[in-house]
């Protein structure tokens, strides 16, 4: 979830549990082969074995379109030892789909294929490579041809978001959808889209038969999903088949919280996350920072609302420090 869910919140609610594995923001791959500074920058787990400190791996995301740059970056990457390496095939933003990345692919099954062959081809054959997508751009038509491709050129797992493109992160995600490109393919599909509770986790995994599930926006608005998850639905889902994804949204509705991890509960990872925040994002972006999660907490949380209204005109980090403190 670029901009949101950034190492700061993977170290958080990777400390929270009922996680396997993260997926970082993507990194952007144009025309020149980025020094391993940026890929440290955007992944620093990759300097701590590629894992969080709570030791959940994190794969570090790729999104490009050109097969030789791609191929390329991933071998540089491939230095520094991630865990694994993902490719975006799924990111619905205007900006990426007019330069020709993300879900803009999904137009040409040939090319999602080469870019799949081109990384896993570049990479020490102990790496994973694996790819996310959608069910298309326009509509669903090319989604097989694209979820083969993806498995035929060597990647190892598929995540798949129940949407395409154009419908963005408008509910609902359609989940049985997903279960077509399951039965297509030998590799593992995982279901993303729209799981924000236990009972989204059950209809999912009964829609779309998939393996294991993907969690994004839902776990930012409530932590303990992931715990939740495993709890209730072993042996459906095992525990390492639980992810943090790498979307991007909004939107606000109340509903209860999962029940595994209270309100009163999250208050020593607010600390971490602050303490993180305050070392590591500059000054005036800080509360901002506090803010943004807070409104996705709202959605679970009446005790969120609360704090995110009295915080939400507020700039100064000492009332950060003061909500947190009383």
């Amino acid at each position: 979830m670029e901009g949101l869910l950034d190492y700061i919140l993977r170290d958080v609610l990777s400390g929270i549990g009922g996680l396997d594995k993260c997926v970082s923001e993507f990194i952007r791959i144009n025309d020149q082969l980025l020094p391993p500074r940026v890929f440290t920058r955007i992944v620093p787990e990759l300097l701590n074995g590629s894992k969080t400190r709570s030791g959940v791996p994190v794969w570090p995301q790729l999104l490009g379109s050109d097969p030789i740059c791609m191929a390329d970056n991933a071998a540089q990457l491939a230095t520094l030892h991630p865990a694994g390496i993902d490719i975006n095939f799924g990111c619905p933003a205007k900006i990426v789909n007019r330069h020709g990345g993300g879900a803009s692919m999904l137009l040409d099954p040939t090319s999602v294929g080469n870019v799949v062959a081109a990384v896993r081809k570049a990479v020490p054959h102990h790496i994973p490579v694996t790819a996310k997508m959608r069910l298309g751009y326009f509509d669903e038509s090319l989604s097989v041809d694209c979820v083969q491709a993806i498995a035929n050129a060597g990647a190892c797992e598929v995540v798949v978001h129940g949407r395409t493109k154009v419908q963005a992160y408008t509910p609902p995600a359609y989940w049985d959808k997903i279960a077509v490109l399951k039965n297509s393919v030998a590799i593992p599909v995982i279901a993303n889209g729209e799981i924000w509770s236990i009972t989204d986790a059950r209809q999912c995994i009964k829609d779309s038969q998939c393996d294991s599930l993907m969690l994004g926006r839902g776990i930012v608005a409530d932590p303990g999903l992931a715990l939740a998850i495993l709890l209730d639905c072993q042996p459906s889902v095992q525990a390492e088949h639980l992810y943090v994804a790498t979307d991007v949204s909004n939107g606000l509705t109340f509903s209860p919280p999962s029940g595994v991890v209270a309100w009163k509960d999250l208050h020593p990872h607010f600390l971490i996350f602050w303490d993180l925040v305050q070392q590591k994002i500059e000054l005036k972006a800080q509360t901002g920072r506090m803010k943004q999660w807070l409104n996705y907490l709202r959605r679970r949380f009446s005790e969120a609302e609360i704090a995110y209204e009295n915080l939400k005109r507020d700039k100064n980090p000492i009332s950060v420090n003061n909500w947190l403190n009383k």
